[in-house]
């Protein structure tokens, strides 16, 4: 059994309220969790939030969500009380689902839990895009990964990483999608540890794992995901949904 759960704050630096802002006619929250339940691999589908609105929200439209703390340092964090307030078995795999991305493909749900029915030692996995836009190269609101020739994670940076020295130089360069899934027994083991140096830097806390020697699998997907972070995104989000042709 596959459980998606989506970490979802009505609170947002950027833009408050953001779960609940409509995009073409739906919640930007309903969208997210309606790929989520497309995939062929997910079982259930769990929004985790602070907010009673949020709550109401999902249940009005018929999806299932549940109340977690208000203290919660990151998504992660949030993801692993809700699977603890489901009482998951150890070995259950519950793949995090970022709540800003409401026209991800569900396929890559699938290729974002591979890698655990190939190998019994994967612990965790996330997703990477190759890069079209030459803007996301150096757009440090664009996460970029790098990994080794097994597929595991080297780094995720804000920055251009790698950085051709020489500029004519020919490289990949990948985005960092905010997919991830996990083994139950690592999540827990996850959320125990403190706040590592460079997640604190970047901002970025998939580089707990990496600092505390614990290997990332990193799946190159076809399929890019698009987020909303601003106003101006919700009219280009909602361009994209009409040429989807997504209901």
């Amino acid at each position: 059994m596959t459980i998606a759960i989506i970490p979802s704050r009505y609170g947002s630096s950027r833009l408050a309220g953001k779960p609940l802002m409509e995009i073409a006619g739906k919640s930007l929250i309903q969208r997210v969790y309606e790929q989520a339940q497309k995939s062929s691999t997910v079982t259930q589908t769990w929004v985790a939030t602070d907010d009673q609105r949020i709550v109401q929200a999902v249940q009005a439209f018929g999806g299932n969500a549940i109340m977690t703390s208000d203290t919660c340092r990151s998504g992660t964090d949030r993801v692993a009380e809700t699977a603890n307030l489901l009482n998951l078995d150890p070995d259950e795999i519950i793949i995090n689902i970022q709540g800003d991305q409401p026209i991800f493909h569900p396929g890559s749900l699938d290729d974002l839990i591979a890698p655990f029915g190939k190998d019994t030692d994967t612990v965790m996995t996330t997703l990477a895009y190759k890069i079209q836009d030459p803007r996301e190269i150096t757009d440090p609101k664009d996460v970029k990964v790098t990994f080794d020739v097994h597929g595991s994670a080297l780094y995720f940076s804000r920055a251009q990483i790698p950085f051709p020295r020489e500029k004519d130089t020919l490289v990949d360069f990948y985005k960092h999608l905010g997919f991830y899934a996990y083994k139950k027994s690592f999540l827990d083991i996850f959320v125990s540890l403190p706040t590592g140096r460079c997640e604190d830097v970047e901002k970025l806390e998939q580089l707990r794992a990496l600092e505390f020697g614990f290997p990332i699998n990193v799946v190159v997907t076809a399929f890019d995901s698009p987020e909303i972070d601003l106003p101006e995104d919700i009219r280009r989000m909602e361009k994209k949904l009409l040429q989807s042709n997504l209901p």
